[in-house]
């Protein structure tokens, strides 16, 4: 099994996109997990449902008010443009931008649930010693969290690796800029490039494969709470 030049830059493209996706998401979910999981808010329904809608919408659909949003009659491609950033369609920038909002609920639904699961006696604890909120954050809830982090970090970085439709739609198919895994597979296929084709999707099954059974290993709660959320 061999890959092309073009190939290999768009496994690095992938991986590139997906560790940034990672890290971002990783530090705004972290306080919306903390939130959605002590809040009493009325707001919390509405706020859930928004994080979950990329479980339920066709990414195409997603894909497509991205476009319209960041494009030039949109309210965030006008503030971009306002900004002297251009616009971000067709960019890396667009792609880490479209690929967060996708990958919201991945990362944000294991933290939740982690966060959830902190007996509040052992926070009670805390505060009892001394330690002020933030230190109880920092010392208490993120360690005993972390098995969820660990999960939304893998699920996050593995859904991103595996992004389409969205990626397509807002990205297209540009080399060294857009052209994912994904999007090169589906050029292969196009072209009736069988063998190339094969190398690149038994890389991403085996990506994936990996990927669940160490989920399944460390935290299988993790996944099932992430499928039966609505």
């Amino acid at each position: 099994m061999s890959f092309s030049a073009d190939d290999l830059v768009a496994l690095w493209l992938t991986v590139k996109l997906a560790t940034t996706v990672t890290i971002v998401l990783l530090v705004i979910c972290t306080p919306l997990a903390w939130w959605l999981a002590t809040t009493a808010s009325r707001w919390r329904g509405p706020i859930s449902a928004i994080v979950a809608l990329p479980l339920v919408l066709p990414p195409t659909v997603l894909g497509f008010y991205f476009l319209l949003g960041m494009g030039p009659h949109g309210a965030v491609g006008q503030l971009t443009h306002a900004l002297g950033l251009g616009y971000l369609p067709f960019h890396f920038s667009g792609l880490v931008l479209a690929s967060v909002c996708y990958s919201l609920p991945f990362v944000v639904q294991p933290i939740q649930s982690a966060m959830e699961a902190i007996p509040k006696s052992q926070l009670d604890a805390a505060a009892t010693l001394g330690a002020g909120p933030i230190d109880r954050f920092f010392s208490v809830i993120l360690p005993l969290a972390k098995p969820g982090f660990i999960s939304a970090a893998l699920l996050g970085f593995a859904h991103t690796v595996g992004e389409f439709g969205v990626v397509l739609m807002i990205g297209g198919n540009i080399p060294d800029e857009t052209r994912v895994v994904s999007v090169a597979l589906y050029d292969h296929v196009e072209a009736m490039n069988y063998g190339q084709a094969h190398g690149l999707a038994a890389v991403l099954l085996a990506f994936s494969f990996i990927t669940l059974l160490v989920l399944y290993s460390r935290s299988p709660r993790a996944l099932m709470l992430v499928r039966s959320r609505p």
